[in-house]
């Protein structure tokens, strides 16, 4: 089985279609770490003053979860556990206000700890209170804060565990998934190589198993089976849906950088791409050809500097203080661009910062204006957050970049939605 464990996580890894290449090695996974701690601590922040409400819809939790099951695949409908469904009234959180108290207490053990220990009693503890419909579900939002610890967990991660251990797993149970947790530890550290100390990697593995993308090696030593098991993993598989979309995806996000890279140029300045998109083919050559191939030091040592990193585009004027900061959304959560840029802005450089950008298509339009209207959103409206519609700026970009001068030019296009 070791053997044959190997031959599968290998395949895997080189499968283009595969969660490894689709989501796991997907840049916009790494950027909603922060994005989504800090939503949690926003959550809890809301619990503890009574201001969290009686409702999921509108809560700051409802931006964290969608936030997380707008994710490739292994993520996608991470929020159904936490829709309030009134004929059951689950899960238990929205009516009960001790319930709500509980589970805020226990967000904030998570993520004040780094000991497996003190996770898992945090979450026996829980599991103790026995509140109606909080299940293991909540496992995808430990994962964000200590993913090499707390793996993700839902249907097909369970139901790929079953078929590659023979283990029964009852998805609603927290014991079941504690279980499951120390055996996907077990077969990450025997495939470490080929995995990672991130538990996403083995959760995408058996996801993928799960889904019947892969069959698990068979169990027995039969030469026959292992033979049909070895040409079914070889056989090539068409990509799917889902993966052709993400590619178009990832494909237009590059471009607008381009865009925004090629006119910040234009007008003067030197420009910063995202750490993990530079070496994206564009035009030829690379996305972060000509740019920035590190931040100024003041802003590399300031507060939030892993997350102004990873901001998709930064104008600098030639001392150094940041004149545009851009965050394209193209089919990603608007939230954690506007936590990247709030990061930017209150890190101490807000004097500095001329202008905050979220860049997206036309027809989002009315969810940027959603999202920062949210009350966890407050300062936005303080640090004057535009929206830049692709249209105007793929009209306009080339009279700016030849005609424009300074800042004026993108002021005079962004649209102002508070």
């Amino acid at each position: 089985m070791n053997e044959a464990l190997r031959t599968l996580a290998s395949r895997w890894r080189a499968d283009p279609g595969g969660t490894y290449r689709t989501w796991f090695l997907w840049e916009e996974r790494l950027k909603n770490f922060r994005s989504i701690r800090r939503g949690l601590g926003q959550v809890v922040a809301e619990i503890d003053a009574g201001t969290f409400g009686a409702a999921y819809k509108g809560s700051s939790l409802e931006t964290v979860v969608r936030s997380i099951a707008e994710q490739r695949q292994v993520f996608r409908g991470a929020d159904h556990a936490f829709v309030w469904k009134p004929k059951l009234r689950i899960p238990d959180i929205y009516e009960s206000r001790e319930n709500l108290v509980a589970f805020g207490r226990f967000l904030d053990s998570c993520a004040c700890t780094s000991s497996c220990d003190a996770l898992v009693a945090a979450i026996r503890s829980l599991d103790a209170r026995q509140i109606k419909g909080l299940g293991p579900a909540t496992a995808n939002l430990l994962y964000f804060l200590h993913p090499t610890v707390m793996p993700p967990f839902n249907t097909a991660i369970a139901k790929g565990y079953g078929a590659l251990t023979g283990a029964r797993v009852k998805l609603g149970r927290w014991g079941e998934y504690l279980a499951v947790r120390r055996g996907m530890a077990r077969l990450n550290t025997e495939l470490r190589d080929l995995l990672s100390n991130d538990l996403g990697a083995v959760a995408g593995l058996l996801f993928d198993i799960g889904t019947g993308r892969y069959a698990p090696p068979p169990v027995t030593d039969d030469a026959a089976a292992r033979a049909a098991w070895e040409a079914d993993l070889a056989r090539v598989r068409a990509e799917p849906a889902a993966s052709a979309v993400g590619d178009e995806a990832d494909a237009t996000h590059t471009t607008v950088q381009t865009w925004l890279r090629d006119l910040g140029r234009a007008l003067g300045y030197d420009v910063w791409i995202a750490a993990n998109d530079r070496n994206r083919a564009a035009c030829g050559g690379r996305l972060g050809d000509g740019c920035l191939a590190a931040l100024p030091p003041p802003l590399d040592a300031a507060p939030g500097a892993e997350a102004i990193r990873l901001i998709d585009v930064l104008w600098l004027d030639r001392e150094g203080s940041v004149v545009g900061a851009f965050e394209v959304e193209h089919t990603t959560s608007i939230y954690s661009g506007i936590v990247r840029l709030l990061d930017l802005a209150l890190g101490g450089s807000a004097a500095s910062v001329r202008g905050l950008f979220l860049v997206a298509p036309d027809d989002r339009q009315a969810e940027v204006r959603a999202q920062l209207r949210r009350p966890a959103f407050r300062r936005v409206a303080d640090l004057a957050v535009r929206y830049l519609a692709y249209s105007d700026l793929e009209k306009n970009r080339e009279a700016m970049g030849r005609f424009g001068a300074g800042m004026k030019p993108v002021e005079a296009i962004a649209r102002t939605l508070l």
